[in-house]
């Protein structure tokens, strides 16, 4: 069993988000924006998967990305990028910044299962 924390502001996409954790056997923990993640993982560094939106308010997605993988304990922290609002182009910056995949916005569940497991692997 695994922890998953949840970066998202948008409580439908956080509630599917969090259905899914559960019916793979995991724990989610869903923060309502990027510094409120940022701030649990440093302060409880035991969460094996980030699953992050792109925009929110205070601390956005790619500030995320960026303020974690700038630091040594979550170099090797698996990032999933969840969102509508990108294009090709947006995901190749994503995934050069350091986020692990791209799952696109509306969840597919499959998809989703499939881009956790292999983030635990």
């Amino acid at each position: 069993m695994h922890k998953i924390l949840i970066a998202e502001d948008d409580k439908i996409s956080q509630k599917l988000a969090a259905r899914f954790v559960e019916n793979l056997g995991h724990i989610p923990f869903v923060s309502p924006h990027g510094k409120h993640a940022y701030e649990a993982l440093k302060a409880e560094n035991n969460f094996d998967v980030l699953i992050t939106d792109i925009m929110m308010p205070e601390m956005d997605g790619r500030q995320l990305v960026q303020t974690l993988r700038g630091d040594s304990q979550f170099t090797d922290m698996p990032i999933v990028i969840m969102s509508a609002v990108v294009g090709i182009s947006d995901i190749s910056n994503l995934l050069a910044l350091g986020a692990t995949y791209f799952l696109p916005k509306p969840i597919d569940k499959a998809e989703f299962d499939e881009v956790i497991r292999r983030c635990l692997k």
